[in-house]
């Protein structure tokens, strides 16, 4: 009997560390979104609890009420030795989450093993929703809780900061970000003047200077053409400093205001098509995603 039972107690040992350690992939994790409209938590290993999905499904389903925002929540014990970001891009683009032409999905995607937490977004939401904003959420709201395996906390959590943003009642903190780049770019232009002024004003004062007495006396008082060619034209200017006297002859080439040669190539206009089109895209047949496809924007973070 006692050897019935160690023999029992190794086998449910086996059989709970062989299921701990199933490896997902994009083909066999379930697709509940597709199956029931108002699902979007993938959660086949039950990391979350029943109460963790049911607030992160009421959240999805009343953003994508109000925006047509789709999203998947997937939270996986282990997807192999596949990177989080290949899995999300491919979970993303097979599913095709989101409407197809606005690419506006959300995939959220939860790895325990590899312990990375991973967004992708669709072209449609790189606005609203860019790398850094996706990074902050991450880690802010998600990655306190993650990092002691409170999975329930950090996912709603990040669902709820994610909610906010995309539905507008998150302050847009990059308006500051943007002001201040503004003004960086304002402050580098007025720099570039404040040099070609100098740059200008050098050049004028040593073009005023008489190589005799060093005074910048210079004045122009003649010039006399020399050629013509090509839309150039070349002058001797005679100089006389007012101070010693000295007479200066300096050859220099300018623009010819009377030149009308040339009849060039004439504009060039481009025709066809042009950029757009957008990506196709497709779920599966029968499902509620509209066939978006990702646009290559998110963030991924460790914790």
């Amino acid at each position: 009997m006692k050897r019935m039972a160690l023999l029992l107690c190794m086998l449910g040992i086996m059989l709970a560390w062989g299921h701990t350690q199933e490896v997902y992939t994009t083909e066999n994790i379930p697709k509940v979104h597709l199956q029931d409209a108002r699902r979007y938590a993938c959660n086949p290993a039950g990391i979350l609890s029943t109460a963790a999905c049911d607030s992160i499904d009421r959240m999805l389903y009343a953003l994508e009420q109000q925006t047509g925002i789709e999203t998947v929540v997937a939270v996986l014990p282990s997807i192999g030795q596949e990177e989080c970001f290949d899995f999300a891009h491919r979970l993303f683009n097979s599913w095709g989450v989101g409407k197809k032409g606005k690419d506006n999905g959300l995939v959220i995607l939860l790895v325990t093993d590899q312990r990375c937490i991973q967004f992708v977004t669709g072209y449609g939401l790189e606005g609203i929703l860019p790398d850094a904003i996706c990074k902050r959420i991450q880690t802010q709201a998600m990655i306190p809780y993650l990092r002691d395996n409170r999975w329930d906390e950090g996912m709603v959590a990040g669902v709820r900061a994610v909610c906010a943003r995309l539905d507008g009642s998150m302050e847009n903190d990059t308006a500051a970000e943007e002001d201040e780049s503004l003004w960086i770019a304002l402050c580098m232009f007025l720099g570039f003047i404040a040099v070609g002024c100098v740059i200008v004003w050098l050049a004028v004062r040593s073009a005023n200077k008489c190589p005799n007495c060093g005074k910048h006396e210079l004045q122009r008082t003649a010039s006399q053409l020399v050629y013509r060619r090509g839309g150039v034209k070349a002058e001797d200017v005679t100089y006389v400093c007012r101070s010693c006297g000295h007479v200066v002859t300096r050859r220099q080439n300018s623009y010819d205001e009377n030149y009308r040669g040339g009849s060039g190539a004439g504009p060039v206009i481009f025709g066809g098509r042009g950029f757009g089109g957008g990506f196709g895209g497709g779920g599966f047949s029968g499902g509620s995603f509209g066939g978006g496809m990702s646009g290559g924007g998110g963030a991924g973070s460790r914790f």
